[in-house]
């Protein structure tokens, strides 16, 4: 989380690559793995993940020293096992740090550009199946100089974003305890 974007493409970058990369090398394979169209998304998936779960662990950290020990010392008291402790307590109670790390996971993920436009070179022919729409917005605002169709693009992933924040919304409603 501290390393700069472009710091993590740039490593990621070489150690995916097919010809002198660290995964090829220790694999022993000749795997394209950000130039095969049919993988390069989860290469870029890889990548993204890395690099944001550290954020996400102090997040799930804090959230769980936040669950006071007094209910799981009542729980074990009346027989229940750490399986259920987990469901039952665990769960319920870290249900609000786990609902906000997922509405800014899908907002995060929604605007990737940074990985993409790092790793991935202008000629690769994966680079059509890895593209976001943040990516689409600066091809077509900036390289194509399409500034209405851009912000056409920019408009639509607002409204998107904005329906599935309403969708996690209702949904929270159900399954997560504040209380």
């Amino acid at each position: 989380m501290v390393a700069a974007p472009a710091a993590i493409a740039m490593v990621w970058r070489w150690l995916f690559n097919s010809e002198f990369g660290l995964l090829n090398h220790i694999f022993h394979t000749k795997i394209n793995w950000i130039s095969d169209p049919k993988i390069a998304v989860y290469a870029i998936a890889v990548i993204g993940v890395w690099s944001i779960i550290g954020y996400n662990m102090v997040l799930f950290l804090s959230g769980l020293q936040e669950i006071p020990r007094d209910y799981y010392e009542a729980a074990s008291i009346d027989g229940a096992t750490g399986v259920k402790q987990f469901f039952h307590i665990t769960i319920p109670l870290l249900s609000p740090t786990i609902f906000f790390v997922m509405v800014t996971r899908v907002i995060g993920a929604m605007q990737v550009f940074d990985l993409i436009f790092m790793v991935m070179d202008r000629n690769n022919p994966a680079l059509y199946k890895t593209q976001s729409l943040v990516y689409l917005f600066y091809q077509n605002s900036f390289v194509q100089n399409n500034k209405g169709y851009g912000s056409t693009i920019v408009v639509l992933l607002l409204v998107v974003i904005m329906i599935m924040t309403v969708f996690q919304n209702i949904a929270q409603k159900k399954w997560v305890h504040y209380n």
